[in-house]
């Protein structure tokens, strides 16, 4: 936690016509990794992209990929997304009891790859509890997961400190993603009660410039994140 802020952006939101184009543009522009939103229309009314783009996403960059599977049946599937190159699977807390988190951390990292689970805007933080320290990461969504382009929910802020809490209070120190309407205005929020990775989909991909906009939201996150530092140290 408190890692200098990446940013991870959505592909759900590039041009697919030119994703090859985009990919190479983050990349220049210091992206932190490359989210890759997997959706099967049962767990969230979305369908997206599968394995085949993963494996090509593995040959067209050199930036870890980052697996977010929304789906409902994540330990039959993650040997399929591990095999064709994810470097960061996230499974869903909302699938799977206690030990299914369990075997789903340890089958992450058993194929070398790095294991985060993802909460929705309703799922309590407890329910990490058994994994905390087994983490890499904790992804923290700040909309419904399903779609692209929604409205960051007020005061998931909140949620990302009590995760950082629950996470101090038993010695761990996973990072913290936060997805879902992530932009400069929002970035602050999450960043100063200690989010490490942000994910941005339109505030990258749907503007003129997607690598300055992809810059300033990294700086206001940094900004805010050098300044909860501050304020931690002076407490």
């Amino acid at each position: 936690m408190f890692e200098p802020v990446k940013i991870a952006p959505s592909i759900l939101s590039a041009d697919f016509m030119n994703l090859g184009r985009d990919i190479a543009l983050i990349e220049e522009a210091g992206a932190g990794y490359v989210h890759v939103d997997v959706m099967d229309g049962h767990f969230v009314p979305n369908l997206t992209m599968g394995v085949p783009i993963v494996k090509q996403l593995k040959k067209a960059t050199s930036l870890p990929l980052d697996v977010h599977l929304m789906i409902d049946n994540p330990l039959e599937q993650l040997p399929w997304f591990l095999d064709a190159g994810a470097d960061l699977v996230t499974v869903h807390a909302e699938v799977l009891d206690a030990d299914g988190l369990a075997r789903a951390v340890a089958s992450i990292h058993a194929a070398g790859a790095k294991a985060a689970v993802s909460l929705k805007p309703r799922t309590a933080p407890g329910v990490l509890a058994p994994v905390i320290s087994d983490v890499d990461m904790v992804l923290v969504m700040s909309v419904e997961p399903g779609f692209s382009g929604q409205s960051y929910i007020e005061r998931s802020e909140d949620k990302v400190a009590r995760v950082a809490a629950l996470a101090r209070s038993v010695g761990a120190s996973p990072l913290i993603q936060v997805d879902g309407g992530i932009g400069e205005a929002t970035a602050p929020l999450v960043a100063g009660a200690g989010a490490d990775v942000l994910v941005c989909g339109n505030a990258v991909f749907a503007t003129e410039d997607p690598a300055r906009a992809l810059a300033e939201v990294a700086a206001a996150a940094e900004e805010a994140r050098l300044a909860a530092l501050a304020a931690r140290k002076e407490a």
